[in-house]
C-alpha cells in the first residue's frame, strides 16, 4: 500500500514539472510562465482522468457479480490517485495566483483567502475524497463492491473536455467551432458519467438483489445514501454552472450574428460568471 502511495506522490507533481519544462520549449509559451503553469495543471488533470476512467472501465467490465467480484486494480489505483487530490489543491492555487498576477493583482494572504472562498466547494470535494472516500474504498469495504468503485472512477471521463474548454477560454477561443464541439462533448459526458452514474449504480444493485429502482434506497443503509448524496450534490451544481455558461455563450453568438442596426449589442458575461466557468 505504501509504495503505491509514494508512487502517486511522485508521479503527479513530477508530471506537472515535466509538463512545465516541455511547454517552455514551445515557442507560444516562452516567457509566459503563468500560462505554462495553468496549461500544465490542466494537462495533469486530464491525464489523471484518462488513467482513472481507464482503470474504472477495466474494473467494472471485469466484475460480473457487482457485489462480490474483485479486481486488483480497484484498490491499487485508488491508492495511487489519493496524492493527486492533495497535489491538485496546490496546483489550483498556483493557477489562481498566476491568473491574478496576469491581471496585476498582488499576492499574500488576501489572495489565499480569496482562493479558499472561490474554490471552497472544489477543495471540500478533494478533502472529502482523501479523508472519507479513501478509507471507505480501501479499508472498510472488506473486498466488496469493486464494480461500483470502478463506476466511480469512470466519472472522470468528462474531465479532459472540461480542462480543454478552460484552455480554449483562457486563449479567447470560446466562440470557435472547436469550443462548441468540445462543449457538447463536455455536457454529454458530464451528464452521463457524473449525474446518471448514481441512478445507474442504484439500478444495477437493484437488478442484483431483485428490487425495482425506486425501492433500492430504502434497502440500503443510510450511510450509503448519504454518501451518494454528498458526492452527487456538487456534480449537480457544477453541471448547472456549465449549462449556464453554455447558454451565455450561445446567446452571445446569436446576438453577435445579428445586424447592428436596430438590434441590441451582444450581452457581456459578468466577471463572476466568467470566474465560475473557469
Amino acid at each position: 500500500m505504501v509504495h503505491v502511495l509514494v508512487a502517486g506522490s511522485l508521479f503527479f507533481p513530477g508530471l506537472f514539472l515535466l509538463s512545465k519544462a516541455g511547454l517552455r520549449r514551445l515557442r507560444i509559451f516562452r516567457g509566459d510562465e503563468s500560462n505554462t503553469i495553468i496549461v500544465s495543471a490542466r494537462l495533469v488533470s486530464s491525464i489523471q482522468a484518462v488513467l482513472a476512467s481507464t482503470a474504472g472501465y477495466i474494473v467494472a467490465s471485469s466484475c460480473k457479480d457487482v457485489i462480490h467480484d474483485q479486481h486488483w486494480l480497484a484498490a491499487t489505483y485508488t491508492r495511487f490517485a489519493v496524492p493527486y487530490f492533495i497535489y491538485d489543491i496546490y496546483a489550483m492555487y498556483l493557477c489562481y495566483e498566476h491568473k491574478h498576477k496576469l491581471k496585476g493583482h498582488s499576492g499574500g494572504w488576501s489572495l489565499t483567502r480569496a482562493y479558499l472562498y472561490k474554490e471552497f466547494l472544489m477543495i471540500l470535494h478533494h478533502v472529502f475524497m482523501v479523508a472519507v472516500c479513501f478509507p471507505v474504498s480501501v479499508l472498510w469495504r472488506d473486498g466488496k463492491g469493486d464494480f461500483f468503485l470502478g463506476c466511480m472512477l469512470m466519472a472522470e471521463v468528462s474531465t479532459p473536455f472540461v480542462c480543454f474548454g478552460k484552455i480554449l477560454i483562457q486563449y479567447k477561443k470560446q466562440h470557435t467551432l472547436l469550443h462548441r464541439v468540445n462543449g457538447v462533448l463536455m455536457l454529454v459526458t458530464f451528464f452521463c458519467c457524473r449525474l446518471l452514474l448514481f441512478p445507474y449504480m442504484y439500478w444495477v444493485y437493484g437488478q442484483r438483489v431483485g428490487l425495482p429502482l425506486y425501492r433500492v434506497p430504502f434497502n440500503l443503509s443510510p450511510e450509503y445514501n448519504l454518501g451518494a448524496a454528498i458526492l452527487m450534490a456538487p456534480q449537480v451544481y457544477w453541471f448547472y454552472l456549465i449549462c449556464r455558461r453554455a447558454y451565455t455563450l450561445f446567446r452571445q453568438s446569436v446576438l453577435s450574428q445579428r445586424p447592428k442596426n436596430g438590434h441590441p449589442a451582444p450581452v457581456s458575461t459578468s466577471a463572476k460568471e466568467q470566474d465560475c466557468s473557469q
